[in-house]
């Protein structure tokens, strides 16, 4: 029986490109704010209105998270105040491929996983 990677001594979590790429891209946020980048650069506010459920603080860091990885950019105007517009950057929407395929398989299996949540809770609670 072989050892998994994780398992081996000299495995370090920090330099798995895998664990590291997934633990940026996999949270709550990321995907819904790049999807709403997709068609047009945005505003905060306008990203905020998008996805309404997430809050100004969660919106900043993972907009700065999302710039620090190269996925976005940030474009501050010289008005008063000063204005910031997000775009896609070219690693970003080198992503959304891999993405839009993930997104289908959800929109596609979404009831099932609901059905095998209600079998599971059910038989749970029985």
């Amino acid at each position: 029986m072989s050892a998994t990677a994780s398992q081996h001594p000299d495995f370090d979590a920090s330099r798995c490109p895998v664990r590291d790429v997934l633990d940026q891209i996999g949270d709550k946020w990321t995907l819904l704010i790049l999807l709403t980048l997709v068609a047009t650069p945005a505003r905060f506010s306008a990203i905020q209105r998008a996805v309404p459920d997430i809050s100004k603080r969660m919106l900043s860091q993972t907009l700065r998270n999302l710039e620090r990885n190269g996925m976005i950019t940030r474009q501050v105007f010289a008005t008063k105040p000063p204005s910031v517009q997000y775009a896609m950057a070219p690693l970003g929407e080198a992503l959304l491929e891999p993405m839009s395929q993930l997104v289908k398989w959800a929109e596609d299996h979404h009831r099932h996983i609901r059905a095998a949540r209600e079998r599971f809770d059910q038989a749970d609670a029985g």
